[in-house]
């Protein structure tokens, strides 16, 4: 069975920083792509970041890059995403996901809270 569970969410302060892990399992991790995706209250899912399966080649939505990295440790099947300099428009549910072409795995995501 294909699983991935986030974890590393919590609420942080302007400015705060926070590390999200994504424990992957009941697939081959190292042959896929691997994706952040976060949902804010009452909006549609945002793309966030991407990595191929080497981790490599990496890529971020404009509004967080120089703030967030992505990584990925193939030996361990886990997917990180760094996030600093928070900021109260990153509030939002992450969700880890496999994208096989379509985002085909989605684990059940992790509250980031940003908030004074």
């Amino acid at each position: 069975e294909v699983q991935l569970v986030e974890s590393g969410g919590g609420m942080v302060q302007p400015g705060g920083s926070l590390r999200l892990s994504c424990a992957a399992s009941g697939f081959t991790f190292s042959t896929y792509i691997m994706t952040w995706v976060r949902q804010a209250p009452g909006k549609g899912p945002e793309w966030v970041s991407g990595t191929n399966s080497g981790g490599d080649r990496i890529d971020y939505v404009d509004s967080v890059k120089g703030r967030f990295t992505i990584s990925r440790d193939n030996a361990k099947n886990t997917l990180y995403l760094q996030m600093n300099s928070l900021r109260p428009e990153d509030t939002a549910l992450y969700y880890c996901t496999r994208n096989s072409g379509l985002y085909d795995a989605w684990g059940q995501g992790t509250q980031v809270t940003v908030s004074s």
